[in-house]
C-alpha cells in the first residue's frame, strides 16, 4: 500500500512539473489556429466587434415599395416588426441582428431560418455558426449547396444568409480565418503575461552544476524549483555550492510587451477597417464619417442585398426592397442634426411635419410648404413661371414672343414719330394709324 501511495505521488509530480514546462514553452511554439472564443479574449477584437455590431444592431429597417419611380414606405408588413422588434424567437430583433453580424465578421457567415407557411413568416430563427454545415455540389458553373442543422438538410432558400468574401455564395470567410497569425500573436501574448502573473515575473532557465546531483538531491532541487513557477508560493531556491542558474528568457521589459501590444491592437482595428482611436473615444468628426462610410454602409448593403434575396417574394422582386435607415446614426448629434434640418426647410426640401416625424413628435397637420418671395417658380411641364413676389403667371415661350412682339411694334411707332416730327415737309405727316381697325387714312 506504501508503494502505491508513493507511486501515485510521483506521478502527480511530474504531471505538475510536465504542465509548467508546456505552459512555459508554448508562448513560443504554440502554432495553433485561435478560435472565435479566444478572438474574442483580444480586448481589441472584442471592442472592434461590440462597436460594429451595436452600430449596425441599433439601426431599424424599413420596406419600401417603387411605385412608378416614387418611394413608398409600406407599413404593418409582418416582416417589418420581425426585423425590427419581435423575431418570435427567444433573441429580439436587436440581439438577432447583433448576433448575425458577429457571426458574419468572425466567422464568415450569418445565418437564419426562415419560419414561414406558404408565403406567411411566422419567425425569425438565428442558427450559430458552429451548428451550420454546408453541402456544396461539384459544379463550379451552376452553383447548388443545401444546409444541415445537427444532421437534419434544408433547401438554401429557407435560411438568410450573410456571407463575408464568400466565393461560392454559401460560405464566407471570416476574420479569423483570414487573419489567423495575426490574431495568435495577439493571443499567445495574453497567454505569455498570464504565465508572468502566475510565476510572479520568474524567468525561464536552467541550472548548472560543477557536480553530478544524487536522485534525491534532484527531486528536492525539481520540488522546490516547481513551487517556485506554481502560483508563487515560494520565492526562495537555495542552491547548493557549485550550482548556478543561467536565464533562458527575457522579461516583458526587455521584450517591449506595451509597445507591442498597442502595435497589436492597432493592427487587429485595421482588419475590422476602424481607427484604434475609436476604442478610446477620441476621434473626430471627420473620422467618425469616414468609418460610417469605409466600415458600417458596406455591411449595410450586404445585409439589405441578403433580405431582399431570401425575404421579398418572387412577385416582389423589382417593385419592394428593403434598406436600413441610416438618420439614426446622425442623431448623436443634436446640434448638426437640427442644421441639417433648418437647410432642408429653408431649401424646401422638406416640411414642419417630415421633420418632426423623424424627431418623433406629434405633426402639426399642415399642408403647406415654406417658400420665399424672392423665388420664382417653374414648371418643367406646362413650361410656365411664376413670380409670387409679384403674382405674376407666364408662359416661356408665349411671354417671349409676346415680347418680341411688343418691342417691334414699339419701335415702329417710335420711328414713325421720329419722321413726323423731324421732317415738317414729308406727307406722311398726315397719315393717322388706328390700331384698333388697322385701316389708314390720309
Amino acid at each position: 500500500m506504501g508503494l502505491i501511495q508513493k507511486f501515485k505521488e510521483w506521478r502527480e509530480y511530474n504531471k505538475r512539473a510536465q504542465t509548467l514546462e508546456e505552459i512555459l514553452l508554448s508562448v513560443s511554439t504554440n502554432t495553433d489556429s485561435v478560435t472565435k472564443d479566444q478572438a474574442l479574449n483580444i480586448p481589441s477584437v472584442a471592442g472592434c466587434v461590440d462597436i460594429i455590431t451595436n452600430t449596425v444592431a441599433m439601426l431599424p429597417i424599413r420596406l419600401y415599395k417603387d411605385n412608378n419611380g416614387k418611394k413608398e414606405t409600406v407599413q404593418g408588413d409582418i416582416r417589418i416588426n420581425l426585423l425590427n422588434s419581435d423575431t418570435y424567437d427567444k433573441l429580439n430583433a436587436f440581439e438577432f441582428k447583433k448576433a448575425l453580424i458577429e457571426d458574419y465578421l468572425l466567422e464568415g457567415s450569418g445565418y437564419s431560418y426562415i419560419n414561414k407557411q406558404r408565403n406567411n413568416i411566422k419567425s425569425l430563427n438565428y442558427v450559430e455558426n458552429q451548428r451550420v454545415t454546408v453541402s456544396n455540389n461539384v459544379d463550379p458553373i451552376f452553383k447548388d449547396y443545401d444546409i444541415n442543422v445537427n444532421g437534419k438538410t434544408y433547401r438554401d432558400f429557407e435560411f438568410i444568409k450573410l456571407n463575408r468574401k464568400t466565393k461560392n455564395g454559401s460560405e464566407g470567410i471570416g476574420i479569423i480565418a483570414e487573419n489567423n497569425e495575426m490574431l495568435t500573436v495577439a493571443y499567445l501574448t495574453l497567454e505569455y503575461e498570464k504565465v508572468l502573473m502566475k510565476t510572479g515575473g520568474n524567468k525561464k532557465g536552467f541550472l548548472k552544476a560543477q557536480n553530478k546531483l544524487a536522485p534525491d538531491e534532484l527531486t528536492a532541487l525539481k520540488t522546490a524549483w516547481n513551487n517556485l513557477y506554481k502560483d508563487n508560493t515560494e520565492n526562495v531556491v537555495v542552491l547548493n555550492k557549485g550550482m548556478e542558474f543561467q536565464e533562458a528568457s527575457s522579461t516583458s521589459v526587455d521584450l517591449q510587451m506595451n509597445q507591442n501590444k498597442i502595435t497589436n491592437s492597432s493592427e487587429i482595428c485595421k482588419l475590422f477597417s476602424m481607427s484604434s482611436d475609436m476604442l478610446s473615444g477620441n476621434i473626430t468628426e471627420e473620422q467618425y464619417n469616414n468609418w460610417i462610410k469605409i466600415c458600417i454602409l458596406p455591411i449595410l448593403k450586404a445585409f439589405e442585398t441578403a433580405l431582399n434575396r431570401d425575404l421579398l417574394l418572387e412577385s416582389e422582386k423589382g417593385s419592394f426592397y428593403f434598406a436600413f435607415d441610416t438618420k439614426e446614426l446622425m442623431k448623436a448629434d443634436i446640434l448638426k442634426r437640427f442644421q441639417a434640418y433648418q437647410i432642408a426647410l429653408n431649401s424646401g426640401i422638406m416640411q414642419w411635419d417630415e421633420v418632426r416625424y423623424l424627431e418623433d413628435l406629434e405633426p402639426y397637420n399642415l399642408d403647406f410648404i415654406k417658400m420665399g418671395l424672392q423665388d420664382v417658380l417653374y414648371n418643367l411641364k406646362t413650361k410656365e413661371i411664376y413670380t409670387p413676389n409679384t403674382n405674376k403667371l407666364s408662359k416661356m415661350g408665349e411671354s417671349a414672343t409676346q415680347n418680341n412682339n411688343m418691342n417691334n411694334a414699339d419701335m415702329q411707332n417710335n420711328n414713325i414719330n421720329n419722321i413726323n416730327t423731324n421732317n415738317p415737309n414729308n406727307p406722311a405727316k398726315e397719315v393717322n394709324i388706328n390700331n384698333e381697325s388697322g385701316n389708314t387714312q390720309q
